[in-house]
């Protein structure tokens, strides 16, 4: 990857952690926070037939991280076309 300059490719990298750093947050939440810590009481709620706590740990963490990757790819494509790096 070629930069302009110096300042772009910071700004270029802020961003890219930025980013990743939200995604790491989601990706927290759904696994961590809804899968294992809040599973007692996502529990009381059904979702499908299946109780919720047990649907995000199953399911909904693995949807969650299939969209969180295609997030992360059309968010890293309009970056790259933003900041003009592209593979060579």
């Amino acid at each position: 990857m070629a930069f302009k300059s110096e300042e772009l490719a910071k700004a270029y990298w802020r961003e890219n952690i930025g980013l990743v750093l939200k995604l790491l947050a989601v990706w927290f939440l759904v696994s961590y926070g809804f899968g294992i810590i809040l599973v007692d009481w996502l529990n009381q709620f059904t979702f499908f037939g299946f109780k919720l706590g047990f649907w995000f740990a199953q399911q909904g963490s693995i949807i969650t991280f299939v969209i969180l990757i295609f997030i992360y790819v059309k968010r890293m494509a309009a970056l790259d076309n933003k900041y003009e790096v592209h593979e060579d």
